[in-house]
């Protein structure tokens, strides 16, 4: 059997979807090449391959061969980060250059500067003119035809030759100019959306100071070790993820969780990669390195998210591939009709397939982009799609609708005792016991500055209790098996009917106190869940493996419909039962538990998801902080790019219709024509970048 290498290679040339798809075709042609997919985000392709019949030399000649190149690994790369106001001037520049073209070629026409210029200069030096500011685009061209291809620019060089036919050479010359412009916008226009995506890899430091030989070394992050231990000074990023062995620090994880309220790491705190150490430093001991690390695991997520393409995007790839044929049809029929040369190279020239294929993948790459550096991991455009039609929301409880730490909600004193006292009792009896709820009875003793005494003679009794002797007291504190009560306690059975869990105290074989403890439901998820109904889904379900009580109390005040007593599999089963039903059905968990049923959903969402591979994993949309107001604010970015996106296509379609039509009733001359070829890639660039800054 043959061995599987998988490669990951840079390519760079790339502008638009359409050539994309020309570099996976000419890779897939290559014998050994199992699998190949090529990314526009970020100029790259990830390819399977038998390293025994295919290697990297084969791979560049088949790209090279399709007009594109593979560049050294050692290339320096622009720092994303310090391009921004570089690209800025670009645009303006660019728009500049272009609106005094345009106001030349408008008034040189009206004034016949043009006809002049064909009569006084030669046509063999205007011919060289031509061949010379178009070289680049032409080669493109021979090469696509040689390979049977029919590139966007195809077209527009048939209309170049179209006017050198009938001897316009300024024609020629001016449709050059605004072929070099519209290949320079299309290069900004994909370039702009990428931004978003690159941004992310500056974030990471590239170097660490590290713990060898007694003496602090700074070595490049990729020669780190695991369990070496790395020193972060104040102001710093830190390189890994690991665990802080000594030291205080404010961490800001906003890199990694969107978030921008910072928090304090200490010995024991488990801290991330890319963030930033603040008034104060820290040793910690490394765990995961480069790629491995949550941070290496988002950018990787974010950068492959474009092999997730929407639906909408699919279509766009497809009528893109069968608009140049239509436009070469409509070409024929002009000259047919009209037996105007002009009237046909206008029509070739007014043509821009471009638009269509960057309609869709600029507006999900600035959105996904966007997202991930505020802590919304999104998988692809496809999961955008799917959102923003969704009609169904599942919801874990515990640890997703709660906070998964039982709390106590109430104390209740049967013979007199006080309040104080009893949290003594309980909290002194439950000081070694590692059950949750003696942890939620310590926590509230703490909260209330009450002193934990120390037990004698602890016994722990699984599944029941504790035992110990407290001031010469004979504590037991436990459920209803370790401490039997009669029927008539009112109090215990309200509290039970509330869905809380019951603790009994006894002092000398004496019933003393209850203590009730819940699972604390977030304090924005009445408010989300709000928005959520808002913003269109109109059924919301509560799944979970808690008993009828709990789940009843739950759902009622959250005003959502519930199923109990669940297991993982049950919850796989009701999201392909609404499935089954035709409905688009979203699955909020935790990633842990749940993983199964977020796979299964249409769109899982993973809640808390930072250092949690299984989240990361399972979910189709991670959202990296455990707060409710993610969900809705994932699901207004969903609605709002596919509106950017229909909005993009609906105008790029409504320009190409126009422009056709006037360019075959000669009413739009060849100058015009390809002059107007660059606009519709502008007004997609303005519209997508929408998506750069929402709110």
């Amino acid at each position: 059997m043959s061995n599987v290498l998988t490669l990951e290679i840079p390519i760079s040339g790339m502008d638009c979807a359409e050539c994309t798809q020309h570099v996976q075709h000419a890779i897939e042609k290559l014998p050994g090449v199992q699998s190949v997919n090529v990314f526009l985000a970020t100029e790259k392709a990830i390819i399977q391959l038998d390293p025994d019949q295919v290697d990297i030399p084969h791979i560049r000649t088949a790209v090279q061969n399709a007009g594109y190149d593979i560049p050294a690994s050692n290339s320096p790369q622009p720092d994303p980060a310090s391009m921004g106001d570089f690209n800025r001037r670009l645009t303006v520049l660019l728009v500049s250059v272009f609106a005094i073209i345009l106001s030349v070629v408008i008034f040189g026409e009206g004034l016949g500067l043009f006809d002049f210029l064909n009569d006084r200069v030669p046509f063999l030096l205007g011919l060289a003119l031509v061949i010379a500011g178009g070289y680049p685009v032409f080669m493109n061209v021979i090469r696509a035809a040689l390979r049977r291809q029919v590139i966007s620019h195809t077209l527009m060089t048939l209309g170049v030759i179209a006017a050198l036919v009938v001897g316009q050479w300024v024609t020629a010359a001016l449709v050059v100019i605004f072929m070099r412009i519209g290949e320079y916008v299309e290069n900004f226009t994909t370039e702009s959306a990428r931004r978003a995506v690159k941004e992310l890899t500056t974030l990471a430091p590239q170097t660490a100071r590290v713990e060898r030989d007694g003496a602090e070394v700074e070595i490049p992050i990729h020669e780190i070790k695991v369990g070496e231990t790395i020193i972060v000074r104040p102001g710093e990023k830190i390189a890994v993820d690991g665990e802080v062995v000594s030291g205080q620090a404010t961490i800001d994880q906003s890199a990694i969780t969107g978030e921008s309220m910072p928090i304090e790491a200490a010995s024991g705190t488990h801290v991330f990669a890319a963030t930033i150490a603040k008034l104060g430093s820290l040793r910690i001991r490394t765990e995961r390195i480069g790629v491995d690390t949550t941070f290496g695991r988002v950018v990787k997520m974010v950068e492959e998210a474009e092999a997730h393409r929407a639906d909408v995007q699919r279509i766009a790839d497809k009528f893109s591939a069968w608009y140049l044929p239509v436009v070469a049809v409509v070409a024929a029929l002009t000259f047919l009709i009209s037996h105007n040369p002009l009237s046909t190279a206008a029509v070739l020239l007014v043509a821009c397939s471009c638009s269509f294929a960057l309609a869709t993948p600029v507006a999900m790459l600035a959105s996904v982009g966007a997202s991930a550096k505020r802590g919304l991991l999104i998988k692809g455009g496809k999961y955008l799609e799917l959102l923003a039609r969704a009609d169904v929301l599942l919801v874990d409880k515990t640890g997703t609708l709660t906070l998964g730490q039982p709390r106590v909600t109430d104390v209740v004193s049967l013979n007199g005792l006080s309040r104080v006292e009893i949290l003594t009792l309980a909290a002194s009896a439950e000081r070694y016991s590692e059950h949750p709820l003696a942890e939620a009875v310590r926590s509230l003793a703490r909260d209330e500055n009450i002193s934990i005494l120390e037990p004698q003679d602890f016994e722990a009794v699984p599944g029941l209790g504790v035992r110990a002797i407290i001031n010469h007291q004979r504590i037991v504190i436990g459920n209803r098996r370790m401490i039997p009560t009669d029927g008539t306690l009112t109090i215990a059975a309200e509290l039970e009917s509330q869905g809380k869990t019951l603790l009994f105290l006894e002092s000398n074989d004496q019933l003393v106190g209850i203590l009730a403890a819940a699972d604390t439901l977030r304090a924005e998820v009445p408010t989300a869940l709000e928005a959520v109904r808002n913003l269109g889904i109109r059924h919301i379900e509560l799944l979970t493996g808690d008993n009828e009580n709990t789940a009843s109390m739950l759902a009622e005040k959250l005003g959502v419909s519930y199923r109990a007593n669940l297991l993982p599999e049950n919850k796989i089963n009701i999201v392909k039962e609404y499935q089954a039903k035709g409905h688009v059905v979203v699955m909020v968990g935790d990633g842990v538990n749940d993983a199964p049923a977020l796979a299964q959903a249409d769109v899982g969402i993973a809640m808390g998801a930072a250092g949690a591979d299984v989240a990361i994993q399972a979910a189709h949309i991670a959202l990296m902080r455990e707060d409710w107001c993610l969900v809705p604010e994932v699901l207004r970015i969903a609605q709002r790019t596919m509106r950017i996106v229909k909005m993009n296509l609906a105008f790029t379609t409504l320009y190409n219709i126009v422009g056709l039509s006037l360019a075959a009733f000669g009413i739009l001359p060849p100058v015009l024509a390809a002059a107007a070829q660059s606009l519709p890639d502008i007004g997609i660039m303005g519209n997508s970048a929408r998506l750069l800054k929402q709110k």
